[in-house]
């Protein structure tokens, strides 16, 4: 600890925390950057450590996006349009989403989206048919899913509405 009450960290000591950060799971280059801020870390240092994770393969922008993509894909159920918000969001390259969302066939996305449909409407007890077709809608919305494939969702769970 300092004079401040923060602990001060030397580049390596910085460097051996974030190369240990990078190993649990995969990070992009703003969350390397934000936890070196909140670090304190000056900004060449900063530039400095981020250089080496890179160079020494703890930080890869591509596997981040990749492994990314599918997490939140397989275990949110995450459409496209929100996966692409989230990545946008955390400073990945829109050709880096491209190729990131690419690497779902659209079978595993409509199989993916049938799963997710399906288990919601289930799920809802809603007695007023308009109801439970507006909460499915908002539930597949927010998850990131095209409206064009909710409205054929509605269709089949809800049909003649």
């Amino acid at each position: 600890m300092n004079r401040f009450g923060y602990k001060a960290y030397t580049v390596e000591e910085a460097t051996r925390k974030l190369e240990r950060y990078c190993a649990y799971q995969e990070r992009c280059h703003s969350e390397v950057v934000e936890q070196l801020r909140r670090m304190r870390m000056i900004p060449e240092a900063i530039d400095q450590i981020v250089v080496h994770l890179i160079q020494h393969e703890f930080l890869n922008e591509t596997r981040f996006a990749l492994a990314f993509v599918r997490g939140k894909f397989r275990q949110k159920g995450w459409g496209p349009l929100r996966l692409s918000a989230e990545l946008r969001n955390k400073g990945v390259s829109e050709n880096l989403i491209s190729r990131s969302l690419d690497a779902i066939s659209e079978d595993e996305y409509a199989r993916r989206f049938q799963e997710v449909a399906a288990r919601k409407a289930d799920t809802l007890k809603e007695e007023d048919r308009e109801k439970a077709r507006q909460k499915l809608f908002h539930y597949l919305y927010y998850r990131g899913w095209e409206k064009d494939r909710i409205y054929g969702a509605l269709r089949e769970h809800f049909p003649g509405g």
